[in-house]
């Protein structure tokens, strides 16, 4: 059996309803989104709180640790253990986080809702990654999961206000769909979930419901994917660091539409698809 380090299953209920009144003065129940600060531990060292739904903790802080380059190796962690009395995670690992100081000296705050942070300069170790250059998408695999996408039961239909992320199959099978406040909190629960279950990533689509930035696309690369997927756009560095790691990046993904912004060669063309579907 795959080494799994002891995790706890402490998910916390992702919405919570309020009272509302409207604009004629009725009274009335919805849903919002369950925002709640998780501080994270690393061998009783605060690291940094992240703002979550808190829908699988355990694995956002997983994800957290590999897309920061903290941790090498799954068998480097014991144990993580949320305790939502105390809104944090305890995190430990077997010999500590080499030169930990300097490591997370250096703080990026990134762009967009919830905003993350990246520890060290973002393009470091950027020229070590290589992703698949024979990984093909099908345009017809792309209309699945975007209708897969437009179908599937969410927090945001529900309540609005978060971000999801999805992971799928070159075949366009969906693997996990998670949601959380910021885009990076979903894809680092992504993340931890396919280091934990070790997943590759060459044969895998990643799709995003926000835009495709730089810290997007370097996340993605971290796990070896070579099909980045929004229905929002990208920016400018997202994209060059997209072509800098051979990244096929696809923007503005909604019914039949899209644009295909790199790794161009990846993309199998099935242009009659574009004039014969229909979606509701």
């Amino acid at each position: 059996m795959p080494y799994r380090p002891y995790m706890t299953n402490a998910s916390a209920p992702l919405t919570r309803e309020v009272e509302v009144l409207d604009e004629k003065g009725r009274s009335s129940l919805i849903s919002i989104p369950a925002e709640r600060p998780l501080t994270v531990y690393v061998d009783k060292r605060e690291l940094v709180t992240l703002m979550t739904l808190g829908g699988a903790p355990e694995l956002l802080t997983l994800g957290y640790l590999r897309n920061q380059r903290l941790v090498d190796s799954l068998e480097d962690i014991v144990s993580i253990t949320v305790d939502w009395e105390v809104d944090a995670v305890a995190v430990q690992t077997r010999n500590g986080i080499a030169d930990v100081e300097a490591r997370t000296s250096k703080k990026v705050v990134t762009t967009g809702c919830g905003q993350g942070s990246v520890f060290g300069g973002l393009m470091d170790e950027i020229e070590k990654i290589h992703l698949p250059p024979e990984a093909r998408l099908s345009q017809g695999t792309l209309y699945r999961i975007v209708d897969t996408i437009r179908t599937q039961q969410s927090i945001y239909k529900q309540a609005g206000s978060v971000h999801g992320c999805a992971l799928f199959s070159a075949e366009g099978e969906l693997l996990w769909f998670v949601e959380d406040v910021g885009r990076h909190n979903a894809v680092d629960a992504i993340a931890g979930m396919m280091w934990l279950e070790g997943m590759e990533g060459g044969n895998k689509v990643f799709y995003t419901t926000g835009r495709l930035t730089s810290e997007m696309v370097i996340k993605g690369a971290q796990m070896g994917i070579p099909f980045l997927l929004s229905r929002s756009g990208t920016t400018q560095m997202g994209h060059l660091v997209a072509e800098q790691v051979g990244m096929t990046l696809l923007a503005r993904c909604t019914g039949k539409h899209f644009i295909l912004l790199t790794g161009k060669e990846r993309l199998i063309f099935q242009t009659e698809l574009a004039e014969v579907l229909r979606f509701a």
